[in-house]
């Protein structure tokens, strides 16, 4: 099988000790409107795509400063690269393990499946796959009360997908988050690539 690749950039997401002045930067440079909001999360558009930049507000998930030094500091948490199908998205999963490769955290955002992997400096990246059709029905999720319960996510074993996509379950069958609950603690300290934890 030829190597899968994305079909397009899609977001970034900064942690930031700022909150509501990097919100309102955002809106003057970009005219970007807020999606979502909530004391810890801030997700941002400048088009149709259901968010173009996410701020993780540190106030609220590291008040101490301190960790400033260390995963909780300000400044990029991740960029991410979407997929064409949960198909794409699992196969390159596979293919990428069979190089040593392997994420650190699967969950279901419910507005995205996702995989979150670090490159051998740490830099973290989301490759994922858009769990709605069209903007507005993304956009819809996300002003819902199954966002509103769980906007981090559930987790989800790939191998498990993996092999019922081999077994002949469509991709398309693992667009919709099953269920909100439970929230998944949020992953992510600084690993080498190929590790997961």
């Amino acid at each position: 099988m030829s190597r899968i690749r994305p079909s397009r950039f899609v977001h970034v997401v900064y942690r930031t000790r700022q909150f509501d002045k990097m919100i309102a930067w955002y809106q003057a440079v970009f005219d970007c409107k807020v999606q979502y909001q909530n004391p810890v999360l801030a997700f941002l558009t400048y088009d149709d795509e259901h968010h173009r930049v996410a701020l993780i507000n540190l106030a609220a998930v590291a008040p101490d400063a301190s960790h400033d030094g260390q995963r909780g500091a300000v400044g990029v948490d991740h960029v991410a690269y979407t997929y064409s199908g949960v198909d794409e998205l699992i196969e390159n999963y596979a293919q990428l393990k069979a190089k040593g490769i392997l994420p650190y955290w699967c969950v279901h955002h419910g507005v995205t499946m996702s995989m979150y992997y670090a490159d051998p400096d740490g830099n973290q990246m989301e490759l994922q796959v858009d769990a709605f059709g069209s903007s507005d029905e993304a956009n819809a999720f996300i002003n819902g009360p199954g966002f509103a319960a769980n906007p981090i996510g559930v987790e989800y074993d790939p191998e498990d997908i993996l092999a019922r996509i081999r077994a002949g379950t469509p991709g398309s069958a693992f667009l919709r988050r099953p269920t909100d609950l439970p929230v998944s603690p949020i992953r992510g300290a600084l690993v080498p690539a190929g590790t997961k934890h």
